[in-house]
């Protein structure tokens, strides 16, 4: 279990690469609206809940999380763009 802030949380969701909720979705075998809610939607026509708990609070509230799966593979994609991010700059000092 974590808890983390709403906006935490939001900013995150936000941080990632466009076609991050799909890939993850397709990475835990989840449906994308599942994952979707896990930060923070709310269509669970299509989507599952994902063991989130709210409570208010500043800072958008506390989010409490059930099970960080979908949290870590967030986070572990956006190591990976920091790391392609870095490699890149690294390359680019070499041709200069």
């Amino acid at each position: 279990m974590r808890t983390i802030t709403f906006n935490e949380l939001r900013k995150i969701k936000d941080s990632l690469p466009i076609g991050s909720m799909h890939r993850i979705a397709d990475e835990l075998n989840l449906n994308v609206e599942t994952v979707r809610n896990f930060f923070g939607g709310h269509n669970f026509k299509n989507g599952k809940s994902v063991g989130i708990h709210l409570e208010p609070g500043p800072d958008g509230g506390l989010v409490m999380l059930d099970d960080t799966t979908v949290l870590d593979r967030a986070l572990g994609i956006l190591d990976e763009v920091n790391h392609q991010i870095q490699t890149e700059a690294a390359a680019a000092e070499q041709k200069v």
